[in-house]
């Protein structure tokens, strides 16, 4: 590898420090260059016929390692051994955003001032899935393919192609078919993928690789991982003057893809939330470690901004002695003054936050919950509410905006729609599907569209060779913006469509109607339905030969003006047993408003799995290393994730306010359950135990934890 000049995986994103510094970049070597600086990083491949005769080559591999000193501690990092040359007190960055004078001044002036540290855990993504890989080498045309478990195959081409193996991208196709799940660890290119290409070109023989879940949990990216610093301050009617945020991140042994724009860019610009906040200022560092990178899951730095936010909400609640629904009410942006421009770059489109926390409200029977407080207390358990109001950017883009950001890549997404002659429809898109229904949505939406049958359109995504050039799917973009990139290439069918009818019912352009899969004149009976203008358009005997071509087959890019701003209520219920520390969940009650919804129960279906994950990370999941540097939670005996009999039944409800910017007035649904769970799920375990004046607990709230919580108030009492 090393002869053969071959690159490693890059960073798509850097920042500029508040010193004006670039992001400290250190090389990330394919295999390990001498130095290996997590356990998990990758050191030999061993290719082999079989599974088992590779495994037992790689038990003969002899390394003589040297015993490096382990970073392991977040928050004493910057003190640590140095981890790279060019990476001085282990610190890739030191970002800003805001005005920290104007928010010094208002928590100076502040009739209140709360603070709060909370530590965002660190989570292993688990998908049902596995990452692998199968290359082959073609030696007559010289072209590779690589089959993957990707979220994004063209950035993945690009990657491998241009910057790791060198090879053209039109002698590299890659396949990304049907993958289990991604929630955003397999955006990233790893080593094995690279590796098995130029493997296949070495042996002329195709490669395979299969991670094992062991090597799931070392190897895979992880998320989360932050440790803030928490001030508010509030005016004498408990109205919000000020906001400020320390924020450091754990980025892990090797900068990733997206492990710089997570903490940064897609965490710092959230922090207004659903408030009206006049002044907020930030500062996140990301800091190295001898841990596995550390990169966007679920969410992306939006789960870390609004789990902070709410968990605020409720401490500063707690503080003044009001109702937190209440508190949040009073400190919302009124829905009169969107467009919002907050203090921390972004502008808000449109929003109303209070319908659904209303909403929310009446679905949880939130005016009883006292009365069921008192009755669980008569069973002898501690029963609490929490409330999680949320809001989230989505679509990632702009792209000259995300470009000026640090962004090393375009954020628009393509579509091509072909008509064939028999009027069934292929589309072609750069988004990818993993689990989330695309090829339903996306077939809804042109069907409604041209007027056929849904069964007559196939979505064909996730091959390289085959569809347009796009940026895969994350940050609940695929809607917004592929969606969008598709609404406009059937747009264009359409168009050329009535100019086809109006030459063969010799009519003006401009009189020419399309609707319900009709083309008609208007004043007149005269039509041509949707299968006779495609017919047309390939037969063309009658045909405006002088102003098209033949055929019906269009191409259009969306690169969206704004992000979109999903936003809503979450509120959870919980029992706690205070002999076991066990939290049960027993309600949960959401109302999110997504823009427009196109279908219902997929919609739903994203809910769910989020909350689920959001409920694993607040209760029970949590990547641990020993001081040595070892992940001590590199399995299912370690690592504990939900089961469906932890979940309650989801009561799941919508607001809607369109989004102003798009064809479509959607916002985006994949990343809503996991943003707005935790907090909800804290907050609710918090109040449970304030009779017992436990006004903390950090996540996962394991039954330990809890259970020593409940305990040592009780002993503090009794003294």
């Amino acid at each position: 590898v090393a002869a053969d000049g071959i690159g490693g995986p890059i960073c798509g994103w850097v920042v500029t420090s508040r010193d004006g510094s670039p992001t400290n970049e250190p090389p990330h070597p394919i295999l390990a260059d001498g130095k290996v600086r997590y356990v998990g990083d990758h050191v030999v491949a061993v290719l082999a016929e079989s599974l088992e005769q590779a495994m037992y080559a790689a038990e003969l591999v002899e390394i003589d390692y040297e015993v490096l000193a382990p970073v392991v501690d977040l928050g004493k990092a910057s003190a640590g051994a140095q981890i790279h040359e060019n990476v001085p007190d282990n610190m890739y960055f030191d970002f800003e955003l805001g005005d920290e004078a104007a928010t010094e001044e208002a928590l100076s002036r502040a009739t209140t001032v709360v603070e709060l540290e909370v530590r965002n855990n660190r989570v292993i993504p688990n998908a049902m899935e596995p990452r692998a890989a199968v290359a082959s080498y073609d030696p007559i045309d010289e072209a590779y393919t690589l089959y993957t478990t990707s979220q994004n195959p063209h950035l993945t081409r690009l990657v491998i192609g241009a910057f790791m193996l060198s090879i053209p991208e039109s002698k590299l196709r890659v396949v990304a078919p049907d993958v289990g799940g991604g929630f955003g660890s397999k955006i990233y290119v790893y080593p094995e993928e690279a590796v098995c290409t130029w493997a296949s070109q070495k042996v002329r023989r195709p490669v395979k690789w299969t991670a094992d879940r062991s090597e799931s949990f070392l190897a895979d990216a992880h998320g989360r991982d932050h440790i803030n610093k928490v001030k508010v301050a509030l005016d004498a009617n408990n109205r919000i003057t000020g906001l400020r945020v320390d924020s450091i991140a754990n980025i892990g042994s090797y900068l990733s893809a997206f492990s710089v724009v997570t903490p940064t860019i897609l965490h710092a610009p959230l922090l207004s939330g659903c408030y009206k906040i006049p002044s907020i200022y930030t500062n996140v560092k990301g800091m190295a470690t001898t841990t596995a990178p550390v990169d966007a899951y679920r969410g992306a730095g939006r789960p870390e901004a609004t789990y902070l936010l709410e968990r605020m909400m409720d401490a500063a609640a707690r503080e003044v002695g009001m109702d937190p629904a209440e508190f949040r009410r009073i400190n919302f942006i009124p829905k009169d003054a969107f467009p919002y421009q907050t203090p921390v770059a972004l502008q808000y489109d449109i929003g109303d936050y209070e319908a659904p926390l209303d909403k929310a409200l009446e679905m949880i029977d939130y005016k009883d919950f006292e009365a069921r407080r008192q009755e669980a207390a008569n069973r002898g358990k501690y029963r609490g509410i929490g409330l999680s109001s949320y809001i989230e950017a989505c679509g990632i883009a702009p792209s000259a905006v995300a470009g000026a950001l640090g962004s090393r890549v375009g954020l628009y997404e393509s579509a091509v729609v072909r008509v064939n002659p028999t009027g069934t429809v292929n589309v072609f898109t750069g988004t990818h599907s993993h689990g989330q229904g695309h090829a339903t949505t996306f077939a809804q939406i042109v069907a409604d569209k041209l007027g056929v049958d849904i069964g007559s359109v196939e979505i064909i995504h996730g091959d390289s060779d085959k569809i347009p050039f796009g940026m895969g799917s994350y940050g609940s973009r695929s809607l917004a913006v592929g969606g969008s990139a598709i609404v406009k290439a059937v747009d264009k069918v359409i168009e050329k469509g009535k100019i086809i009818a109006a030459h063969l019912m010799e009519a003006s352009d401009s009189d020419v109607e399309f609707a319900d899969g009709k083309f008609t004149v208007a004043g007149t009976d005269m039509e041509k339905a949707f299968g006779e203008i495609a017919l047309a358009a390939y037969v063309p005997h009658n045909y405006p030969h002088d102003r098209l071509e033949p055929g019906l087959e269009e191409t259009a890019f969306y690169d969206p003006l704004n992000f979109t701003y999903p936003s809503g209520t979450h509120i959870a219920e919980v029992e706690i047993d205070p002999a076991t520390g066990v939290v049960s969940v027993v309600d949960w009650a959401c109302c999110d408003d997504f823009g427009n919804l196109i279908n219902p129960l997929i919609v739903e279906g994203q809910v769910h799995g989020g909350i689920a994950q959001g409920i694993g990370q607040a209760l029970l999941e949590n990547a641990h290393y020993d001081e040595t540097g070892q992940l001590i939670t590199a399995s299912y005996m370690d690592y504990c994730m939900p089961r469906a009999d932890d979940l309650p039944n989801f009561n799941v409800d919508y607001t809607v306010t369109a989004c102003t910017h798009n064809d479509l007035g959607v916002k985006g649904c994949g990343e809503a359950g996991a943003i707005a769970s935790p907090p909800a799920l804290i907050n609710a375990v918090i109040d449970a135990l304030s009779p017992l004046g436990v006004s903390d607990m950090s996540m996962p709230a394991t039954p330990e934890k809890v259970w020593r919580a409940i305990n040592d108030a009780r002993a503090q009492a009794a003294e």
